[in-house]
């Protein structure tokens, strides 16, 4: 647990770096192509992963975009053996862009009733 703030941190320069050149297919891919390990290998991953992310968010110098955040919780989740999907969704008026992460089809890393208020363009 103690190094799930450190690496979360890191992540998201990783992340940051893709986002800044434009790249959201290498992105996109690096999250689709991380596989989940066969159990979770800490108890209560999920909750623990999501604090250790939005820590790392908080001390991260800049603000950190739901895209980005998205991607490091469900490649940290999948790493530790939670099947977790990242979502894009959009709404149309006006129009947003948003992402959040799934576990079994319950939104962790954002409110509960965000997949109400968007359409689901794809799930990685």
């Amino acid at each position: 647990m103690s190094l799930l703030v450190p690496r979360a941190y890191l992540m998201l320069i990783y992340f940051h770096f893709y986002l800044v050149r434009g790249n959201f297919s290498m992105l996109y891919t690096r999250v689709r192509n991380t596989q989940p390990r066969k159990a979770p290998s800490i108890p209560d991953a999920v909750e623990r992963i999501c604090a250790a992310v939005d820590m790392a968010c908080i001390w991260y110098w800049k603000e950190v975009l739901c895209l980005q955040r998205s991607a490091v919780t469900a490649c940290l989740l999948k790493r530790y053996g939670v099947p977790a999907q990242m979502v894009i969704g959009a709404q149309q008026i006006p129009f947003r862009a948003h992402a959040w992460v799934e576990v079994e089809g319950r939104v962790v890393n954002d409110k509960p009733y965000t997949p109400e208020m968007y359409a689901v363009l794809d799930r990685c």
